[in-house]
């Protein structure tokens, strides 16, 4: 299968890519710049959005799997709804030109408030500009693959955890801070519990996903189990061997982030055991 793979420079994007090539499809790498994709893909520089024919410019790929996004981890960031329609018209112009599934990385955030294990059917009610985005074009992007009879997956992702200093995850700023030399990382109190996800582990289950179309709709890509954040945040800094302390209580939690809240792998684990 020939799977374009939008954002692919990305923290996830990078990762994604090669476990989608491991996998044995070929990929067509799309992202402002290239430099960190996989060499065994395709690689094209562009802007997304620009793009009046993204189909043909892409070598008409088999699947789309959209990572693009901006800001993810600005909750309240006003892109989040600047550029809803941008993403719901590249979209609409992919399935509209004949690509033959379409799938596309979403977040628990669209969830809101909630506590307990999350599935397909728990319903939506966001708590920020990047869960609402998220949450509608969720929607729209159903709809579109409805209307034309073509498979559709949302990959809804948990907390990913990896050792990359340039993301933006609590995860990639230990990791800067401790490069940096700091003895010290302000933190909440860490008692929420919440799915960690390794970002190796979490990789290799959106690439299963997208491998196949028999499990599709949403599927949580997640470890399927609660973790008191304090736990596994101490747990990462005793893996990597880092020397850095957390200042426990130096934030207050989010008021939109859920006390307890895990996905339901029964989805995902289908798929891994088929891929298998």
């Amino acid at each position: 299968m020939k799977i374009l793979v939008t954002g692919a420079n990305g923290y996830l994007g990078q990762g994604i890519v090669k476990a989608i090539l491991d996998h044995g499809h070929s990929v067509i790498a799309a992202d402002f710049k290239t430099q960190n994709v996989d060499d065994r893909a395709k690689k094209v520089e562009c802007n997304l959005f620009d793009e009046e024919s993204p189909y043909e410019l892409f070598d008409e790929p088999d699947a789309l799997l959209h990572l693009a996004w901006r800001d993810g981890f600005v909750h309240n960031s006003n892109a989040h709804v600047d550029d809803l329609p941008k993403h719901y018209n590249f979209i609409k112009k992919m399935v509209e030109s004949g690509v033959k599934k379409i799938a596309v990385m979403g977040s628990m955030h669209e969830i809101g408030f909630f506590e307990g294990s999350i599935n397909e059917n728990t319903p939506c009610n966001p708590m920020s500009l990047y869960g609402i985005a998220k949450n509608a074009l969720r929607s729209i992007t159903q709809l579109l693959a409805s209307q034309h009879s073509i498979p559709f997956q949302w990959l809804r992702g948990y907390y990913i955890v990896g050792n990359s200093q340039f993301g933006c995850s609590i995860f990639s700023k230990i990791t800067a801070a401790e490069k940096e030399g700091k003895t010290e990382f302000p933190f909440t109190m860490g008692q929420n519990q919440w799915d960690f996800v390794d970002y190796e582990e979490f990789c290799k289950q959106v690439a299963a996903a997208v491998s196949q179309s028999e499990i599709n709709g949403i599927i949580n890509i997640c470890s399927g189990h609660p973790e008191k954040l304090a736990d596994r945040v101490e747990r990462f800094i005793k893996e990597n061997n880092y020397s850095i302390k957390l200042k426990y209580g130096a934030f207050p939690d989010r008021p939109y982030d859920s006390k307890a809240v895990w996905g339901n792998d029964e989805k995902i684990q289908k798929i891994l055991l088929q891929s298998k």
